[in-house]
């Protein structure tokens, strides 16, 4: 149970099988939220509750690239903070199939540990050996190109740089679904394309993606785009976003 709460959504560990690898409509389900709902409570200026989450209901898949879209206050972060097991949901249920990368809006990161000691802290956090941390490091850096500030503290960092660090150690111990809030802040364009680049081979090797964000302009990289609205999530690949402008979907 999420939480250990009696009346706690449960979450567990299992999968279901599928001989496709990638991202079809056969392949393997990594990640499962059912029925999830969450209401939180304002005091101010008047006391009431607040329906964010009413029965959203999500299937994430081996090897796809999903967007989530949804205006601002729509409950975008709070259905991955719940996927993640960072937030207890008030009802539903979460299914988990492997190993799970978080990359949420806010960065999980100590402003006084170097960008080497970060990937150290969080890699023996992962349970990851010497090796094996120094290896994603350097991989993560060369592809991300942020290799020439490896020993500068995160303070140091400017903005795209922090971004850069805080996406890397959610892929570091290579997880079967990578969970992306806002990725792409504070990204150059080079770096944009090397995100896609490096989703792309993530896709390939049969990692599932679900970026959220308010905004999503290139479509054709989303295997399938979700939109949050009303508590509820429903396809819109096809039909577009109901918050759709005219630079893209929102």
């Amino acid at each position: 149970m999420i939480g250990g709460a009696a009346d706690s959504p449960k979450r567990k560990s299992g999968g279901e099988s599928g001989s496709d690898e990638s991202g079809g409509p056969n392949a393997e389900v990594v990640l499962r939220g059912s029925d999830l709902a969450k209401t939180y409570s304002s005091k101010l200026p008047f006391g009431r509750d607040i329906e964010v989450l009413t029965g959203a209901s999500v299937a994430i898949r081996r090897g796809e690239v999903v967007g989530i879209v949804g205006g601002n206050g729509s409950g975008k972060s709070t259905l991955m903070k719940i996927l993640v097991g960072a937030l207890d949901a008030d009802d539903g249920s979460v299914t988990v199939n492997g190993r799970i990368g978080w990359c949420p809006q806010d960065e999980l990161l100590y402003d006084r540990l170097t960008v080497a000691e970060t990937f150290r802290l969080f890699g023996e956090g992962y349970g990851m050996d010497r090796s094996e941390i120094e290896a994603a490091r350097d991989r993560l850096a060369e592809t991300l190109d942020f290799e020439a500030f490896l020993d500068y503290r995160i303070d140091r960092l400017s903005g795209g740089n922090r971004q850069k660090v805080n996406l890397s150690i959610a892929l570091m111990h290579d997880p079967d679904v990578l969970l992306l809030d806002e990725p792409y802040t504070g990204f150059d364009w080079e770096t944009y394309l090397a995100f896609w680049d490096l989703t792309e081979e993530l896709r390939e090797r049969g990692t599932a993606v679900a970026i959220i964000s308010h905004l999503i302009n290139e479509q054709e990289r989303f295997d399938r785009i979700l939109e949050l609205a009303d508590g509820t999530l429903s396809d819109v690949t096809d039909q577009g976003s109901s918050q759709a402008g005219a630079e893209g979907i929102r």
